[in-house]
Order: structure tokens, then sequence, then C-alpha cells
């Protein structure tokens, strides 16, 4: 076994940079959906709805710097092209999304999503003793895990 840098095997951090790259590439598609739901949202929830997917896209944008500066760390370079973030990523692409429900039920669906590949890459973070991803994914874990919950609150719906 080949220890990089920071003390990580070589081959376990090119599989879970791989996967971050993947990770990314949602988050991009995720943060742009944000966007334009915040820029198109209309109807009698509009002040609250504008507000709080400004708080959520804003989020996203973060978590896509962590994500890249991750992957910069573990030693690969981050993908950085729309056309590698399409071809990469599962999570739906919302286009033309105005009516709270199907905005609010975009943001479920597309959190649903992330965490699947959240919850991924903390098992391989923590087979490889990555300490760093690990804590970065149980911090991304934690919080989207409440606002799907908040947003299945909104629609009426339980977890």
């Amino acid at each position: 076994m080949t220890l990089n840098s920071i003390g990580l095997d070589e081959n376990k951090t090119k599989e879970i940079a791989t996967d971050l790259n993947q990770l990314l590439a949602n988050f991009q598609i995720y943060y742009q959906n944000l966007r334009g739901i915040h820029w198109n949202i209309k109807g009698k929830g509009f002040f609250d709805l504008h507000v709080k997917f400004e708080e959520l896209y804003n989020d996203a944008n973060m978590k896509v710097d962590e994500t890249a500066e991750r992957i910069l760390t573990l030693g690969i370079t981050p993908l950085h092209t729309f056309e590698d973030y399409t071809q990469a990523a599962k999570v739906p692409v919302g286009k033309n999304i105005s009516k709270d429900e199907k905005a609010v039920q975009l943001i479920v669906d597309s959190l649903s999503e992330l965490l699947k590949l959240e919850r991924q890459i903390l098992e391989k973070s923590g087979d490889a003793n990555d300490e760093g991803t690990n804590s970065m994914m149980s911090d991304f874990i934690t919080e989207q895990e409440k606002t799907v919950w908040m947003m299945k609150a909104w629609l009426g719906e339980t977890v």
C-alpha cells in the first residue's frame, strides 16, 4: 500500500476523489436548479420561498467549493465544465419550474439523490480512514436530512 502526502492509501483516495467528483457534478446541477426556482417562483408563497431558495443556493454554492477543494486535497482535479456535470449528474434537472409544490419537490428529489451519493462516500471514506472526507460527508448528510424533513413537512408529507 502506497500512502499519499496526507497519509492515505493512494488507490482508495483516487476512488473517493472520483466519487467526490460525481457528487460535485450533482451539486452543480442542484445549485443551478435552486437558482432557477429562486428566479422563477410565482404565487402567494413567493416572498417566503424566494428567500428560502436563496438560502439553499448559497449553501449549495459553499458545498460545491468545499467538495472541489477536498478533491484537490486528495490530489485529483475537480470536474469544472457543464459538459462534465451533465454527463456525471443523477439529480433531476428542473426547467421552467414556477409552481411552489413542484419547486419544493425538486429540492426533495435532488437532496435524496445527493444523500445516496454522500452515504456511499461516507462508507468508503470510513474504510479508508479518510477523516477529512468522512467528516465533510457527515456534516452534509446531517444538514440535508433536516432540509428534506422541512421540505416534506411544507408539502404536508412525512419523511
